[in-house]
């Protein structure tokens, strides 16, 4: 009888010590695994527990020795007392039943460890990990208290070990790092949003709007330019009748340009124009006469200092001039929006067809439709290089000025991170056909999905 009763003791015993090693891995990855931002609005917003929880997220190497500690012991004292206590039990039985003491004891101490490794792995690693893992803050939060004691009573213990490890890091010429850096890099962001897509946690509008304002600060004046070919100007002789008399039908401010050599002269506004007739003679005058100085910037410009400059300047729009000094286009204050919420139709655009149309098979699109906006359409990445509308990607796929039915295949960026895995996903062959041709260049374009290609194309090759 007092046999079994000291096996009995044993798994007790055992289950105790396992519920510490459960307590310190659920501190281990209950701290690790939780959303401090959330905690920081929760902790200004007056919540004590949640100040308690960044006291200990706020120096993660401490923590993470401490919780290793606790692990290490209890582990150790685990197998310290499974063997005494329920290994020799067992033993004792055996041998009562007439099984040899080599044997019995041989038995028993392979219970014993069987028995404390099952209890150790299920109940005191692998439980207290995945309940961590799937509710981080509310295990978190019960930590808080005990764990902040814990790290105060052994803290002399915990720094010593740590002032150890560091040692050795820096006879490595390692820099020790005692906090966990919990940031993420823009492109990190992007996986955040496009796997967050996929599983559906985010609606397709939010996502793109997300992405959009992810790629804002690495776009540039010529990235959300309307091309030269597309602006509309006066010349510099242009009487401001005759500008008042467009600007009725078209746009209330035009850039400005030379007669001879095409230079920008300025920009002339509508109020301008208004404001000289209503108080002298405007038939004597020209756009010359009434242009204000233009806001210049360069086609590499990223967007955001071209929209400091525009706002500086108290202006809408901005002329783009290239690596030549020539004109390359105009960029407002709109096209700057557009790039963060889409296309926006206004009164000189009210029949202005969809960049992007589905169709059955693939898609209708624009061939001005810039690369960034047909990838979120479509779902695919294409490849970005020298160019920056679909058109562009076509003329360089063909190599040539393609005619209305000609097909190219459309390069396709895959993810690197699918290159990691064993069995690499087949990129999607993208098959583009000339619809119609605008000005020599491709005007719309069909795309559709073909089947996948055999091999994959080097990532970083660009077509020529």
């Amino acid at each position: 009888m007092m046999t079994v009763l000291g096996i009995l003791l044993g798994v007790l015993v055992v289950v105790v010590i396992t519920a510490l090693t459960g307590y310190f891995v659920a501190q281990e990855f209950s701290f690790m695994a939780v959303d401090r931002s959330r905690l920081k609005a929760r902790a200004e917003a007056g919540d004590a527990t949640a100040k308690r929880v960044l006291s200990v997220t706020g120096r993660t190497s401490f923590m993470l020795s401490g919780a290793q500690l606790g692990i290490t012991v209890t582990g150790l004292l685990v197998g310290y007392v499974a063997e005494p206590l329920i290994g020799a039990g067992v033993g004792d039985l055996l041998g009562d039943a007439g099984v040899p003491v080599a044997v019995g004891v041989a038995i028993g101490a392979i219970v014993a460890l069987l028995v404390s490794t099952v209890v150790q792995m299920v109940f005191g690693e692998l439980f207290p990990k995945n309940l961590a893992i799937a509710r981080p803050e509310p295990v978190a939060r019960r930590l808080a208290l005990s764990t902040n004691i814990y790290l105060r009573i052994f803290g002399p213990i915990i720094t010593l070990f740590d002032a150890s490890s560091n040692l050795l890091l820096k006879l490595l010429r390692i820099e020790p790092v005692h906090d966990v850096e919990h940031s993420a890099t823009p492109r990190d962001l992007e996986h955040i949003v496009a796997e967050s897509a996929e599983s559906g946690e985010l609606p397709a509008e939010l996502s793109q709007l997300l992405d959009r304002v992810l790629d804002f600060p690495d776009r540039n004046a010529e990235h959300a330019m309307v091309p030269r070919p597309k602006v509309d100007t006066v010349h510099a002789d242009l009487p401001l009748p005759e500008v008042r008399t467009r600007m009725a039908t078209g746009h209330t401010r035009y850039p400005v340009l030379d007669n001879a050599s095409d230079d920008i002269i300025g920009v002339v506004h509508l109020g301008d124009i208004l404001d000289w007739s209503a108080d002298g003679d405007a038939t004597a005058r020209t756009a010359r006469d009434l242009a204000r100085s233009a806001v210049i910037v360069p086609t590499t410009l990223p967007l955001p200092q071209v929209l400091d400059r525009i706002v500086a300047a108290g202006d809408e729009m901005a002329v783009v001039i290239d690596e030549y000094g020539g004109v390359a286009g105009i960029v407002t204050a709109e096209d700057i929006a557009e790039e963060l919420v889409g296309e926006i139709d206004d009164e000189h655009d009210p029949d202005a067809p969809q960049p992007v149309e589905p169709i059955d098979g693939g898609w209708l699109i624009l061939g001005d439709t810039h690369l960034d906006e047909v990838s979120r359409a479509i779902g695919h990445e294409l490849r970005e290089g020298y160019y920056e509308t679909l058109s562009g990607l076509v003329i360089a796929a063909a190599g040539t000025l393609p005619a209305v039915g000609d097909t190219v295949e459309l390069p396709v960026e895959q993810d690197p991170g699918d290159f990691a895995e064993a069995d690499v996903p087949e990129a999607p062959r993208l098959i583009a056909t000339v619809v119609e041709v605008v000005n020599r260049v491709p005007g719309r374009v069909r795309v559709s999905v073909a089947e996948p290609a055999t091999a994959t194309a080097d990532p970083e090759e660009d077509p020529r």
